[in-house]
């Protein structure tokens, strides 16, 4: 497996994407790319701030044509770029808009100013070629790079495109409602469409009503990629949605209530994905059958101690998972929680995922999250902030005594008209730990 080609092949006229309400065929999409890759620099990585997902796809695949590592921060702030400009003197920013750049030297990305000849030849791509870079959160403040080649990530995304499009009868339009320059959002909103068979999806609605929008003026079959977050926003609009063939949820744990509710309402099977910024996607499950996780072809877990180790499939070496699962067996496991997120409350243990999980299962919370204010007090207790409108504390704590040792109920539970998640409908860790100092800085005292 020297070379890998770009795109799989298939005829000059199969529709690969969809843009501005037009179909945009293979040999159109790899026109475009080409072109714009001759726009690049000869040397240095380069950044894709484009704002609209097809000009990304063609900045992404341009910048692989070229031999340019594409860098995808997990914050975009000014601090963020000046280290990584700092790293890379020679960084470049792909840009669709005419706003802020950060001051770096910009290269236009439009798909109506690139060149419009078409071409049916996908170049190839040599296997072991880093095309991008994803970083997650060091634990000296500092962002650790992840390295992804080109040969690890057309195996992945095959394998999911082998998972999905089994579930939902064959390849769709793919809509999601994630960044794209987050993993996820890579791997299964660009990536899966155009290297998987399917079509990508320029718009990236976030508001229930564009979704409700941008799915209709999609060709059937569709592919709904989305959050917990954004699903239960949806489904408590009660909007008429045109029929989708697939819904896929990650980036925290679905509520199997959310799940049914979803499923019953959008006449579609829900499928989550299992995976991290370190090992790319590797498990799916079936939220609403209680079945565990299944890994994707070729990769297995193996269990060492406390520390369990994924490998095969796309891992180019085995890596071990940041979550405490149980094996059923090598292919199939549960998930327990983050080891980090594992607490101690008076000899007793639990994870915040999970009483997460049984708190937004509650009738009538539309969203909340546990906490631990003062984790280090000789006496920790928990908290929580709830999105509850017509709730009680009491009524809450009620609920939640069906399925929690008191030791876990929390007290107190504050109540907000919304919790500030970003963009993947994650809560930053930031982002709490300044609710807590605002609401709950009395229990630190």
């Amino acid at each position: 497996m020297n070379a890998l080609p770009l795109l799989p092949d298939a005829p000059p006229d199969t529709r690969v994407a969809w843009h501005r309400n037009r179909p945009v065929t293979r040999a159109e999409f790899l026109g475009k790319v080409l072109a714009l890759a001759a726009a690049l620099p000869d040397e240095g990585p380069v950044i894709n701030l484009c704002s609209d997902r097809y000009h990304f796809a063609l900045g992404f695949f341009a910048s692989i044509c070229r031999g340019r590592l594409s860098l995808l921060p997990n914050a975009l702030t000014r601090d963020t770029i000046a280290r990584l400009q700092d790293d890379h003197p020679a960084l470049h920013c792909l840009h669709d808009q005419a706003g802020d750049a950060f001051g770096l030297p910009v290269i236009p990305v439009a798909a109506e100013a690139l060149d419009p000849r078409t071409h049916t030849s996908a170049p190839m791509i040599p296997a072991g070629q880093e095309v991008a870079c994803v970083f997650t959160s060091g634990s000296t403040g500092r962002p650790n790079p992840h390295f992804k080649r080109w040969g690890s990530l057309l195996t992945n995304i095959r394998a999911e495109a082998g998972r999905l499009w089994d579930a939902a009868g064959g390849a769709c339009a793919v809509l999601g409602t994630v960044p794209f320059q987050h993993m996820y959002g890579l791997e299964s909103t660009v990536l899966l469409p155009l290297l998987g068979g399917g079509m990508l999806c320029a718009q990236r609605p976030f508001f229930p009503g564009d979704i409700a929008t941008a799915l209709a003026e999609l060709p059937a079959p569709r592919l709904l990629v989305t959050t917990p977050f954004h699903l239960r926003a949806l489904l408590d609009a009660d909007l008429t949605l045109p029929p989708l063939d697939l819904i896929v949820s990650a980036t925290a744990p679905l509520a199997t209530e959310l799940a049914q509710r979803a499923e019953s309402t959008l006449g579609a099977a829900l499928l989550e994905i299992y995976g991290a910024t370190e090992t790319g996607q590797i498990a799916t499950r079936r939220t609403t059958t209680g079945e565990p996780w299944h890994c994707f072809d070729g990769i297995a877990l193996q269990q060492h101690g406390h520390q369990t180790l994924v490998s095969g499939g796309h891992i180019e070496q085995a890596c071990p998972l940041n979550d405490i699962v149980t094996l059923e067996d090598a292919t199939h496991f549960r998930l327990v929680g983050r080891g980090s997120d594992m607490i101690n409350i008076a000899g007793k243990r639990s994870s915040l995922a999970y009483l997460n999980h049984v708190l937004n299962s509650v009738e009538g919370v539309r969203d909340g999250t546990f906490c631990l204010p003062d984790p280090d007090a000789e006496a920790a207790r928990l908290a929580a902030f709830v999105v509850a409108p017509g709730m009680t504390a009491e009524s809450i704590q009620r609920a939640l005594r069906v399925h929690l040792d008191p030791i876990f109920l929390p007290r107190p539970i504050v109540f907000l008209d919304q919790l500030p998640r970003n963009t993947t409908g994650k809560l930053p860790h930031d982002a709490l730990q300044a609710l807590i100092q605002t609401h709950l800085g009395d229990l630190r005292a």
